[in-house]
């Protein structure tokens, strides 16, 4: 199986397709699609799930913009938009609909490839910071889970003369019968509204 990007590309003249799926095949992209309509393009990203892809900020069935609006609310796909120079006041709507870049037309074959190759390292290193942010909460959370824990635990055993396995064992059993987090539970013994029925 081809490890090349995937591209679907969408522009209403043929002409630019066919301009953008050369340079990019002969650079090693995947041409999975190819449309001239902005609604199809949205279909065909659903059917390929491609790594990028190229929309044109005016084509019928869904503009550009909307098509991007569309497809990122669906997938998390890179999204360039071609746009005419005279239409850059519609750039900060486009960032908004989830467009990671855009080139203006008319391009160079030299600027397409450059703009395709940012566009996926940007949208590979924001995936990757997101991985790694959600491991930096979740570590963060298990330390904070067990420092409360083990306030917790220490209350328990100093005020309630519990022993040690039992305060471990009172929380975990009341954050079960609550279908609560042995965290909240925690919490709740350290500000004392929650107390062993003794």
């Amino acid at each position: 199986m081809s490890t090349a990007p995937r591209v679907v590309i969408a522009d209403d003249e043929a002409i630019i397709r066919l301009d953008l799926k050369e340079i990019l095949e002969e650079a090693g992209y995947d041409v999975v699609g190819e449309t001239g309509r902005g609604d199809e393009a949205v279909t065909l990203v659903d059917v390929h799930r491609p790594d990028l892809v190229i929309l044109d900020i005016k084509m019928p069935g869904l503009d550009g913009i909307s098509a991007a609006r569309e497809i990122g609310g669906r997938h998390d796909i890179a999204v360039l938009l071609l746009t005419a120079f005279s239409q850059r006041d519609l750039i900060e709507e486009a960032r908004n609909a989830g467009v990671s870049a855009y080139l203006v037309k008319p391009f160079r074959k030299g600027e397409l490839i450059p703009a395709v190759e940012q566009v996926l390292r940007s949208v590979r290193e924001n995936r990757a910071l997101a991985v790694d942010d959600e491991v930096a909460q979740a570590a963060e959370d298990k330390l904070e889970t067990r420092r409360v824990v083990d306030q917790a635990k220490d209350l328990l055993m100093e005020r309630d003369a519990m022993a040690e396995d039992e305060a471990f064992s009172y929380i975990q059993q009341t954050a079960m019968q609550n279908r609560a987090r042995m965290r909240d539970v925690a919490r709740s013994i350290v500000e004392g509204s929650l107390l062993p029925d003794r």
